[in-house]
C-alpha cells in the first residue's frame, strides 16, 4: 500500500513539474480553432505567450462560447477568447462579479452563407428552411436571431417557420454537404469552408450591418480573481497578444503557414490553402475591443427577448493593463467608450 501511495504521488509531481513553469506559474487559457482565435492558435505554435511570461499556458480548446464560460465560471481556465454574445450573457449571469474584458483580438469574419440549391436568393426566402448557428447562445447564434427578427422571422420553437439549429461548427459542413440545412451563420475558417468545399454562396457578411465594417467578433477576458492574484502576469501576456497581432497583421500570407500548421493539430486536418487565404482576408485582427458593437449586440439582444433583463455592463471592461502595454509601444491607447 505504502508503494503505491508513492508510486501515485510521484505521478501527481511529474504531472505538476510538466504543467507549471519554471517559477511555478500556470495560466490556464481557453480558445477556439477558429481564425478569428489567431493569435491563441499563433501564440500556442511558437510558445510566445509562454516565453513572454516565463509561465506554462495550459490551452482549453473549445467549440464555442457558453461552454467556455462555464469553465471560467467553475475556475476550470483563468482567461479566455471568446465572442462578445457570451461574454455579454456570462457577465449579466455573475452580476459583474467574475470577468471582465481585458482586450480585444478580431473584427469580421462572420456571416450568412446558405446552399447553392436552396432555393434563398433573398432576406425573403427564409420560410420554412434551417440556419445553423455554432451554439445556442453564442455571438452567431444571436447575431442571426436579431437579424432574422428583424426581417420579421418567427421561430419555429414560437409558432413561426424558421428553424434555428445550434449545430457545432464541423456538423454543420456535414449536414450542409447532406442538404440537411439550408444555411448556417457563423465563423471563419467554416464560412469559407461552407462556399469552397460545400459550394455554399455567401449571403450576408455582418460587417455590411456595422458602423465602417468594424464589429467585435473575438476579445479577451480574465477571471477577476486571477487578475487581482497576478496582475504582472496578465500584463506580459497582453504584451504578447499585442504583438502577435502585429506579427499576423503585417504578414498574413507568413501567418497563414503558422495558423494552419497548428489547426491541424487542433482538428486533425488542415485548411486548403484557398481556404485559409480567404478566411484570412475577411477578418482584421485588433486589440481594440470595438466596445459600442459590444453594447449594441447585447441592447438588440434584450430587444428580442434573448436577455430577459437589461443589460447593465458598467465595469465589464478593465483596459489599463493593456493601455499600458501599448504605451510601451508608443501606440494609441484604447476606449471602453
Amino acid at each position: 500500500m505504502v508503494k503505491l501511495l508513492n508510486w501515485v504521488a510521484a505521478v501527481i509531481l511529474c504531472a505538476t513539474a510538466t504543467t507549471y513553469g519554471a517559477d511555478g506559474q500556470q495560466i490556464r487559457v481557453g480558445f477556439f480553432p477558429n481564425i478569428t482565435h489567431a493569435q491563441a492558435l499563433y501564440g500556442k505554435a511558437n510558445g510566445a505567450f509562454d516565453k513572454a511570461t516565463g509561465a506554462k499556458v495550459a490551452w482549453t480548446s473549445f467549440n464555442a462560447g457558453p461552454t467556455a464560460i462555464e469553465s471560467l465560471f467553475t475556475d476550470a481556465i483563468d482567461m479566455t477568447y471568446i465572442g462578445p454574445g457570451p461574454a455579454v450573457n456570462g457577465f449579466i449571469k455573475s452580476r459583474g462579479e467574475k470577468f471582465v474584458v481585458i482586450s480585444g483580438a478580431a473584427s469580421g469574419g462572420a456571416g450568412l452563407v446558405v446552399r447553392g440549391d436552396a432555393g434563398i436568393n433573398s432576406e425573403k426566402d427564409f420560410n420554412n428552411k434551417k440556419v445553423a448557428t455554432p451554439q445556442l447562445g453564442n455571438t452567431q447564434d444571436i447575431a442571426a436571431r436579431v437579424w432574422f427578427t428583424g426581417k420579421k422571422y418567427k421561430f419555429k420553437e414560437r409558432g413561426g417557420t424558421l428553424t434555428i439549429l445550434p449545430l457545432a461548427n464541423p456538423d454543420q459542413l456535414t449536414m450542409f454537404q447532406r442538404k440537411e440545412i439550408d444555411g448556417a451563420w457563423t465563423i471563419e475558417p467554416w464560412l469559407s469552408r461552407l462556399e469552397i468545399e460545400a459550394g455554399g454562396k455567401l449571403l450576408l457578411d455582418e460587417k455590411t450591418l456595422w458602423p465602417e465594417g468594424k464589429y467585435v467578433t473575438t476579445h479577451l477576458i480574465v477571471s477577476k480573481a486571477f487578475l487581482q492574484k497576478q496582475p504582472q502576469l496578465v500584463q506580459k501576456f497582453l504584451t504578447a497578444h499585442v504583438e502577435i497581432t502585429q506579427q499576423i497583421s503585417s504578414n498574413k500570407t507568413a501567418a497563414a503557414t503558422i495558423l494552419n500548421e497548428q489547426l491541424k493539430k487542433e482538428t486533425g486536418k488542415a485548411l486548403k490553402p484557398e481556404v485559409i487565404t480567404k478566411a484570412l482576408e475577411r477578418v482584421e485582427f485588433t486589440w481594440d475591443p470595438i466596445s459600442a458593437s459590444l453594447h449594441k449586440g447585447a441592447a438588440d439582444a434584450h430587444e428580442i427577448g434573448f436577455l430577459k433583463t437589461e443589460p447593465k455592463l458598467n465595469g465589464i471592461y478593465a483596459l489599463d493593463p493593456l493601455n499600458t502595454v501599448l504605451k510601451q509601444k508608443n501606440l494609441p491607447a484604447v476606449s471602453a467608450k
